[in-house]
């Protein structure tokens, strides 16, 4: 079996195993708390993970199209692919899984600041906003797109645990179902195209 296909089913056992352990309550607990003048901002990120998510690869082909750039409007496409593959991964994790939320389950120590309805397992802004950063970085491997990338995917992850929405394996579950997704539809991207796309900032070329 391909060594990153077996890292990542033992990280999603790590993950599910955490299901039964009192440190996934623990640190939730130590993350959420109750509310404060910073529920707001976490709120927001929330909020506006989905609209990132969305704007990124309508982004990358607008910008494919302006400098006249294939492998940009390729990137979009793929990362558009990219999150609808996650969104199936994670509508099916719900549904095998069927976790409750934590403030369903510990509405005595988790204070909720948001009230989903559907299942727990893996967090689905998690999983968006990790696949986006994965493709991202995987279409523009630059730090300053890697880095800011991946930040605002953890901070998703974060407001998602903060809000008493999520345990931390869930986020942990969304995060790889995210990065995965991205990864397999880049392969799929390149097997088709036939070639490994180059950065979209090599010389003679560029996003602005």
């Amino acid at each position: 079996m391909n060594k990153k296909i077996q890292l990542t089913l033992l990280a999603l056992l790590f993950a599910t195993g955490l299901f039964a352990q009192g440190a996934d309550l623990n640190l939730l607990k130590a993350i959420n708390g109750p509310p404060t003048g910073a529920d707001s901002k976490w709120k927001f990120i929330s909020d506006k993970a989905v609209i990132v998510n969305v704007a990124a690869p309508i982004s990358l082909v607008v910008a494919g199209y302006i400098n006249h750039d294939d492998n940009l409007k390729i990137s979009g496409l793929q990362t558009a692919a990219s999150f609808i593959v996650a969104g199936g991964a994670t509508f099916v994790g719900k549904k095998l899984f069927n976790r409750d939320r934590p403030f369903v389950t510990h509405p005595d120590v988790i204070y909720a600041k948001e009230y989903p309805t559907d299942p727990s397992f893996p967090s689905g802004h998690t999983a968006f906003a990790f696949s986006t950063a994965t493709s991202l970085s995987l279409a523009i491997p630059k730090w300053y797109v890697i880095a800011p990338s991946f930040a605002f995917a953890s901070a998703v992850g974060y407001s998602r645990m903060y809000l008493g929405v999520h345990y931390p394996s869930d986020v942990l579950g969304g995060a790889i179902v995210g990065a995965g997704s991205a990864y397999l539809t880049w392969k799929l991207q390149k097997w088709i195209v036939g070639k490994k796309p180059h950065p979209a900032l090599s010389k003679g070329g560029g996003a602005y």
